[in-house]
């Protein structure tokens, strides 16, 4: 019986549903195992052939309707996905992000020849999907970003940076956030798909060394005087980037969520595992009653935290899931995941500190879920604007 045991919602319980759970198991058995992850880990990246199995296997394009060699599913695909990434300890691979936060704007705002042209490789696993939206000086703050875009004929003209890029070191295709109209503040962002084999300008910065995710490859990315086709401009029209990533952005905040609550099962599961093996004064660590209560604490926390996931998800499957309710997904479950991960990693007591454990590396690479895609001050200043 799961740690977690809250049942599954009708409407992620179906025969459908439930055969794509079991595909993703096996996958993930096969392909991302303690060795396998390890790699990543040692490498900085997942490997390309990783992603293409995993495209082979219909793990990736899992929203991307049929047409375009895609899945033709929708979030609750992508929810199963998390969830079992994270029971298998392999939230470095980075298919959330290339399924559920980029591959819907291409979906969603790409015209039909963009749709054909990128679409077949993002779910075949020979495209891999970054965004560049972050910059030196413009984290959450979208609109003090630097990198601008001049059109020129038929071209745009991009120059400037961005830092944090997660897929940044093998991505093929990368959204790019830049101003097309610097005096115009959000309306002067526009996005951009560069294909960057196809263009001179383009470079990638060093791998960056992060506190965790070791195995999620992130860098930083340069334009210098970069030439890109007008025709990739998302959307067609100048100034519609800022509203295109404020309409993404609540989904967004849901998949990290959804990874966190991820993490969060598999420290309970891997942390009640050891307390049952492990003996301290001729008992089971299991039979002290501050393991019990401590447990029982954590238990509560994460049982309550999926159920507002459920909600949440539940909300958005029907168009409703507004930025506020987002961001109190955000905030509450990455937060709840740092208490949770370290009270975990206390019970493993040394062995706990030990990095060939998973507890020490889960602890390492939650850090990181408070910050990125909105700071839990930031989850803050949007939940208040509710009020």
């Amino acid at each position: 019986m799961a740690i977690v045991s809250v049942p599954k919602p009708a409407f992620m319980n179906s025969d459908e549903l439930n055969i794509f759970e079991q595909t993703v198991i096996r996958f993930l058995e096969q392909n991302a195992g303690a060795q396998e992850t390890a790699k990543w880990r040692r490498d900085g990246y997942v490997d390309r052939e990783v992603w293409k199995k995993a495209g082979a296997a219909g793990l990736l394009g899992l929203s991307v309707p049929d047409d375009y060699g895609g899945g033709g599913g929708d979030f609750r695909h992508e929810v199963i996905v998390m969830q079992q990434l994270g029971l298998q300890h392999a939230l470095n691979f980075a298919i959330p992000l290339h399924n559920a936060v980029i591959a819907p704007y291409l979906v969603q705002y790409g015209s039909e020849e963009q749709k054909q042209r990128w679409l077949p490789g993002v779910c075949s696993g020979d495209t891999i999907l970054s965004v560049a939206m972050t910059e030196p000086s413009a984290g959450s703050d979208l609109q003090g970003m630097r990198t601008t875009a001049r059109r020129d004929g038929d071209h745009y003209v991009i120059n400037g940076q961005k830092t944090f890029i997660s897929n940044g070191l093998q991505s093929s295709i990368v959204l790019i956030a830049a101003k097309t109209d610097a005096s115009a503040g959000a309306r002067g962002i526009s996005l951009f798909v560069v294909e960057v084999d196809a263009v001179q300008g383009f470079e990638r910065g060093r791998l960056l060394h992060k506190l965790g995710q070791e195995g999620r490859d992130t860098t930083e990315l340069f334009f210098s005087d970069m030439r890109v086709p007008a025709a990739n401009l998302l959307g067609g029209v100048e100034g519609r980037g800022f509203g295109m990533l404020m309409e993404k952005l609540p989904q967004e905040r849901l998949v990290i969520a959804w990874q966190a609550m991820a993490m969060i099962e598999a420290a309970l599961e891997a942390t009640v595992s050891y307390v049952r093996e492990r003996q301290a004064f001729g008992k089971q660590i299991m039979d002290f009653q501050n393991t019990q209560f401590t447990l029982a604490d954590l238990k509560t926390q994460a049982t309550v935290a999926k159920v507002f996931m459920i909600h949440c998800t539940e909300l958005l499957l029907a168009g409703k899931l507004d930025a506020a309710t987002a961001s109190m997904a955000k905030l509450s479950v990455t937060e709840a995941q740092g208490r949770i991960i370290d009270q975990c990693l206390q019970l493993f007591g040394g062995y706990g500190y030990m990095l060939e454990y998973p507890i020490a590396e889960m602890y390492k690479d939650a850090r990181g879920y408070r910050i990125y895609g909105g700071t839990s001050e930031i989850m803050k200043l949007l939940i208040a604007r509710s009020l």
